[in-house]
C-alpha cells in the first residue's frame, strides 16, 4: 500500500483459527448474523492472519505490531514475522522504530524471546495506559514479555503525530489504550486499526462485541463511531487479524454498509 510518497508493507507471522459464534457475539436482532456474511468464513471459523505493517517514512523503518512469535499451540500457527521481513530485505537490526495499537500477547510476541530484545535497535512505544494495564499490572505474562524493554520505551498519551507520516488515534475499549495509527502524506490516508476490529464485519454492522474486548460496550460504541467515520470515506483500512493483512474500503450504506478488498 502507497500512501503519497510512504509505504506500508503487510508482514506476515502467520495465521490463528478460531469459531466465528464464539468470539464475536452479535447483539442485534437477526437471528443468523453470518448468513449474509459468509465470505468473511472458513466454514464456522475465521482464519485471522497475525503479524504486523512496515512503515518506510525517510529514514525511519517503522514496525506496527509483531505478531505473536514461535508459537505453535492450537488456535495459534506462529513463527514467520523475522523471516517475512528478510523476504522483503529488512533484518531485525534495520527497524527503528516498533510500536504497539495496543499489548496483547499476539501483537507484542517478537518484541522480546527469552528475555531477549529482538529488535535491537529499535525504540519501542504504546500508550501508557495499555503500559499501566498489562505490565504494571496483574498480567504476568505481558510483565514477563514487556519487561526487558523498559528502559526503550516512550509512551504517548494523547492523540498526535509520532513519527513522520504517522499519527495515533486513541480506540478505547478493546484494551485502555488501544490505538489506531493513521499514515498520511500527500494529501492521502490510510488506517492501521490494531484490533479495534478483528473481521470487517465488525465495520459492516454496528452490533458486535468481541470476547477478547476488555470493556466491551466501549469497544461497541468506538468501532461504531470508526464505522461512521470511515463509511465512503474511500480511505484504505487494515486491522492485523484481516486476512493475509490486506487493506479494504468501508462502501456507503446502501442500505447498509458493505466491505471492499
Amino acid at each position: 500500500m502507497r500512501v503519497g510518497s510512504l509505504e506500508i508493507v503487510p508482514i506476515l507471522d502467520g495465521t490463528a483459527r478460531m469459531p466465528a459464534r464464539e468470539i464475536l457475539r452479535y447483539t442485534g436482532p437477526n437471528s443468523d448474523p453470518w448468513a449474509a456474511h459468509q465470505q468473511f468464513l472458513d466454514g464456522e471459523d475465521i482464519v485471522m492472519s497475525l503479524g504486523g505493517f512496515l512503515l518506510r517514512s525517510g529514514d525511519r523503518l517503522a514496525l506496527v505490531d509483531c505478531g505473536i512469535g514461535p508459537v505453535k499451540t492450537p488456535p495459534f500457527d506462529g513463527g514467520l514475522l523475522v523471516d517475512s521481513l528478510r523476504a522483503v530485505g529488512v533484518e531485525t537490526g534495520d527497524i527503528t522504530d516498533v510500536l504497539f495499537t495496543h499489548l496483547h500477547y499476539d501483537h507484542v510476541g517478537w518484541a522480546t524471546q527469552q528475555g531477549r530484545i529482538v529488535f535491537e535497535n529499535a525504540t519501542y512505544r504504546c500508550h501508557r495506559d495499555d503500559w499501566l494495564h498489562f505490565v504494571n499490572g496483574t498480567d504476568d505474562r505481558a510483565a514477563k514479555k514487556l519487561e526487558p524493554l523498559t528502559d526503550r520505551m516512550e509512551f504517548w498519551e494523547s492523540d498526535g503525530n509520532v513519527l513522520p507520516g504517522l499519527d495515533v488515534q486513541g480506540a478505547p475499549g478493546h484494551t485502555p489504550g488501544s490505538t489506531i495509527m493513521v499514515v498520511s502524506n500527500g494529501g492521502e490516508r490510510a488506517m492501521l486499526l490494531g484490533d479495534v476490529v478483528h473481521c470487517p464485519i465488525e465495520l459492516v454492522e454496528d452490533d458486535w462485541q468481541a470476547v477478547f474486548d476488555v470493556d466491551a460496550a466501549l469497544a461497541q460504541r468506538t468501532r461504531t463511531a470508526l464505522a461512521r467515520e470511515l463509511e465512503g470515506s474511500n480511505v484504505p483500512i487494515a486491522a492485523a487479524h484481516f486476512p493475509g493483512l490486506q487493506f479494504g474500503r468501508l462502501l456507503q450504506a446502501t442500505p447498509r454498509r458493505g466491505w471492499l478488498y
